[in-house]
This record gives C-alpha cells, structure tokens and sequence, in this order.
C-alpha cells in the first residue's frame, strides 16, 4: 500500500482549489447541443449572395435537429456533432420578381469534412423557374458551406474554455483526440534545433520567394481569419494571441511563430513582421499577403521576403500545411491548388 503523500499524482486531489478531476485524468463530458443551435442559427440566418440575375438571401431556419458535446479524457478533447439543418432562402430579381425556395444539410457531423457535407437548394413547387436557383446551388451554397465550417471551427475554440482545468503544476494544455500527432509534427517542422536563439551580430543570407493559393471565399472572409483569434485558433488547433490592429502582435503554433502586423488594408493587404522562434534573435522576415478577387473565389499570393536561406523549405512547408490546408480544412474554403 502507498504511503501518504506518495500515491499517483493523477488520483491527488488535496492540492486542487476546486479538489476535482486533477490532471484532467478523468472523464468529463460537456454538453454543447444549446449553444450549437444558436450559433448555427447565428452563422447562417441573413447569409446572401448576388449577381447579375438578382440577389438571394437564407430567411429561415425551419429545422434544426441533432446534438453536440465535447469530451475531456486524459487532457484531450473528443468532438461529436451531428445536425440536420433545413432554411429557407428567398431571392429577389433585378425586375422586383420574389422567390422562395428550400435549402437541406442532412449530414453536418464530426464524421464528414465539409468537402464531403450534402447541400441541396430547390424552388418551392409553385414557383416559377429562375436563375436564382442555379446562384443558390452555387455561390448560396459555398456561403453555407463556409458558415458551417466556421461553426465547426467556433466549436473547438469558443465552446472548449475551461473544459481542461488547471493541473497542479500550473495550466494544462488544450489537446484535441486528433490533435497529438500534429503537435508532434508542429514542433518537428516549426522548432527545428532546440537550441536557444543567440544573436551573433553577423547579418545572414536571407532569400525572397511567393507563394499562391486559391481559396473557395470571398477576399473579407479570408482576410478576416488571419486577424481574429478565435479563427486563427481554429484553424491552428492551439491557444493563440492575436492582436489584429495595426501594430498588433500575434503568437502561435505553441510560441513557435511569433510577430507583429506592419499594414492592414480592409480586404486586400496584410504586411507583416514575421519568425519562427528559433531563429537568430530579432531577426524577422516581412510577410505580405494580395487577397484578390476571382469571382467565386479569392487569390491570395505571399510574397516573403528576409527568410535566411537554410529556412526556406521549411517556410514553405509550414506556409502550406499550417496555414492554407488548414484553413481550407477547417472553413470549408478548399479550392484547387497550383
């Protein structure tokens, strides 16, 4: 039998405030089914969209069946959700001629990704036919596809506070059920050499490039992912500090990205001071970011330039896996790549 005081710490309560669940060791499960109807209610009431032909607007949600929780085992978080979501879209000629028509989501849940979610738009029965139809299954439904994914996204940030509680060694991380191996992976692309960063007052070769990636969204949405904690913790899958003004800075990645927004220009231009920690102290690369628009998507083309030489792979690498993919994965904004 243990003696007093030797016993495992997971099962040690006396040193906790609240004497509950030490080291997030146990079970616990959190119900998330009420605030999920209201922020998908939220995200998708008032969505429209427009052409040449008029424009469309979602009115109503007339059903909104399933349910949400979140999971705490072991200090990691276990996601489930299933919804079927049904509204109402009502669209608007350019002559003043109304329309009405249904829109149904069937399968929005934890075991489909939003390439793979089921979005049907039709016109009500007595309606004539209309062009507005064909905006809805298209555009109308890239916005709902969007607005979904960023429930998913809200879900795992806004929802998860105080689902994992303070050790008695200080603040658990947060860790999602699939989440260990990307950290694993993060920390072998984004830390690189373990070694402190020193300051040799030598100036190193640095090289330029650019990056492009297309993204199924309009120019503001995407420019407001970069500059809104909660979205720039969705899709990093970790706490994150962003400041998304002028001068601003932003940590994330666990510490391992760290800068300060330079220029801000409303739904065009994000320049930035930007560097992975590991890097020669103080030095920082200037990261700039076009969001052009293409119709139905947006261009966004990042010009680097300051990176030392032996960082450009890995910059590259980090830039398309932790930024576009994941952004892509978690809103919904998957486009083809080039």
């Amino acid at each position: 039998m243990a003696k007093w005081g030797e016993g495992d710490p997971r099962w040690i309560v006396e040193e906790r405030a609240d004497a509950t669940n030490v080291n997030n060791w146990h079970w616990t499960e959190r119900d998330a089914t009420g605030w999920s109807s209201d922020k998908l209610k939220a995200l998708v009431l008032g969505l429209t969209v427009e052409n040449e032909e008029g424009s469309c607007e979602v009115t109503e949600v007339s059903k909104l069946e399933g349910e949400a929780s979140i999971n705490n085992r072991k200090g990691k978080l276990i996601f489930f959700y299933e919804w079927t979501l049904k509204a109402t879209w009502t669209g608007k000629s350019k002559t003043g001629v109304l329309y009405k028509g249904e829109i149904e989501v069937p399968n929005l849940s934890d075991e489909n990704g939003m390439e793979d979610l089921d979005i049907s738009v039709s016109l009500n029965k007595d309606e004539p036919e209309t062009p507005l139809t064909g905006l809805m299954r298209t555009k109308g439904a890239d916005k709902i596809r969007q607005a979904l994914g960023s429930y998913v996204g809200f879900l795992k940030t806004e929802f998860t506070q105080g689902m994992i509680l303070p050790s008695a060694n200080g603040m658990a991380k947060i860790q999602t059920s699939s989440q260990s191996k990307a950290t694993h992976d993060r920390t072998t692309i984004s830390s690189g050499n373990s070694a402190a960063p020193v300051n040799t007052g030598v100036k190193i070769p640095t090289c330029k490039f650019s990056l492009k990636e297309m993204f199924q969204t309009s120019p503001a949405d995407l420019y407001r992912v970069f500059l809104h904690q909660e979205m720039v913790q969705a899709f990093t899958h970790a706490p994150a500090m962003v400041d998304g003004d002028k001068g601003g800075r932003f940590r994330l990645l666990d510490g391992n990205v760290i800068g300060e927004f330079t220029e801000l220009v409303a739904d065009e231009k994000i320049v930035m001071k930007w560097r992975y920690n590991n890097w020669p102290c103080e030095h920082y690369a200037t990261i700039t970011m076009s969001f052009m628009d293409r119709s139905s998507e947006t261009e966004l083309k990042v010009d680097y330039r300051g990176v030392p030489d032996n960082e450009e792979e890995r910059t590259k690498e980090g830039w398309k896996r932790y930024y576009f993919q994941a952004i892509k994965q978690t809103f919904g904004y998957g486009a083809q790549l080039y």
